[in-house]
């Protein structure tokens, strides 16, 4: 599996973004994780490429959403109301089973794509 994470930048406060992960290969789920400086990876969202299934943490629901294209082979972080605290780098993953909220379910990870959240 094949995984290019894309679309991250430098947004102010209240800004948008959308990520994007484009995905090659056999898989069945596709996770979005992050990291910022000094601190532990954190899932963010995932969905599953079968059912289409999508869940996004509980912290960042309403501002945050997971989808995926049509062939289910790009799946898109839509990012709102972002906050300094959003800035981190963001990776993609990819996993053989359903969506999980654990790193070490994902096989395949992207090079991550930075994103930073300031005026």
């Amino acid at each position: 599996v094949q995984l290019q994470a894309s679309g991250g930048g430098l947004v102010p406060p209240g800004g948008s973004l959308r990520l994007a992960c484009a995905a090659s290969g056999n898989y069945y789920s596709i996770g979005w994780f992050r990291q910022a400086p000094g601190k532990e990876r954190e899932w963010v969202s995932c969905i599953n490429r079968g059912d289409g299934g999508a869940y996004v943490t509980d912290s960042l629901k309403g501002r945050f959403t997971i989808s995926r294209d049509n062939a289910g082979n790009t799946v898109f972080l839509q990012m709102n109301s972002l906050r300094p605290d959003d800035t981190a780098v963001y990776y993609c993953a990819s996993s053989g089973s359903w969506c999980s909220t654990y790193a070490r379910e994902y096989n395949y990870w992207g090079q991550g794509t930075q994103v930073t959240v300031s005026s």
